[in-house]
């Protein structure tokens, strides 16, 4: 979908080496610079670990993310620009994961979207949400 839409790099990852796939998005985020970086459930992990490591200081979107499931911690930027879109009744990732990551950012900078949605975020995706939220990140960009 988001090739569809936008110049997209989506790497396959290897889920069952977290550290790989942290340095594979590191890498490619330093070789493409992308207006936003989008990471959903385990990539929403990887993103919020670019994040918290300093590899990536861009406006974020996070759907879903598992970041806290895989054990980082709570913890965003205080000047970037980070929404996190999380269903309600996620039954894969807790939404009260992403609460407390978006307690814990700066209020100016990080904005928390609860939906009436799958994890997949299924809705936000057809509807053209997902195009509209990515889009409004990469106006802050400019």
């Amino acid at each position: 979908m988001l090739a569809e839409h936008f110049h997209a790099r989506t790497p396959a990852m290897d889920t069952s080496d977290f550290e790989a796939c942290v340095r594979l998005h590191a890498e490619l985020v330093r070789d493409f610079d992308p207006h936003v970086l989008v990471g959903s459930s385990y990539g929403g992990a990887v993103v919020l670990a670019l994040l918290q490591r300093g590899a990536w200081r861009g406006p974020t979107l996070l759907l879903a993310q598992a970041g806290l499931r895989r054990g980082l911690p709570a913890r965003l930027p205080a000047e970037v620009p980070v929404w996190i879109a999380h269903a309600r009744d996620d039954l894969v990732v807790p939404i009260q994961d992403s609460r407390e990551l978006a307690a814990a950012g700066n209020p100016a900078h990080v904005r928390l979207l609860e939906r009436d949605d799958d994890h997949g975020l299924k809705a936000a995706t057809q509807g053209g949400t997902l195009v509209r939220w990515i889009t409004g990140l990469a106006e802050l960009s400019c």
